[in-house]
């Protein structure tokens, strides 16, 4: 009997383990995909997002989630961001962004 339940035990171990690994893995893959999706925006627009990569990919993010949520899902989905939307809601949050901080400089120095 307790053959069995340390089979058992090393069975729902080996599933939660690898429950976590692929949860892990694929929240660093959206974050490797929002990351490619808004440096690529960032070449796009004229201009540079602020903070360098940790701005694109929170650039990515957001403008995927917006992108996605008025485009739908347009283009193929990769780690769960639709890359035609995303891009398009990231260029949208970069020109944005690039936009405020031009008016927030402009304010600055007058």
């Amino acid at each position: 009997m307790s053959w069995l339940l340390l089979i058992v035990a090393l069975i729902v171990g080996l599933w939660l383990v690898l429950s976590l690994a692929s949860g892990l893995v694929g929240v660093i893959f959206t974050l490797i995909m929002a990351g490619i999706v808004g440096w690529l925006a960032d070449l796009i627009v004229p201009g540079r997002l602020p903070f360098g990569w940790i701005g694109a990919i929170v650039a990515g993010l957001i403008g995927s989630g917006l992108g996605a949520r008025f485009l739908g899902n347009i283009g193929p989905v990769i780690a769960g961001i639709p890359f035609i939307s995303a891009l398009i809601g990231t260029v949208v949050v970069a020109f944005i962004v690039n936009l405020a901080m031009k008016l927030g400089a402009g304010q600055r120095t007058a």
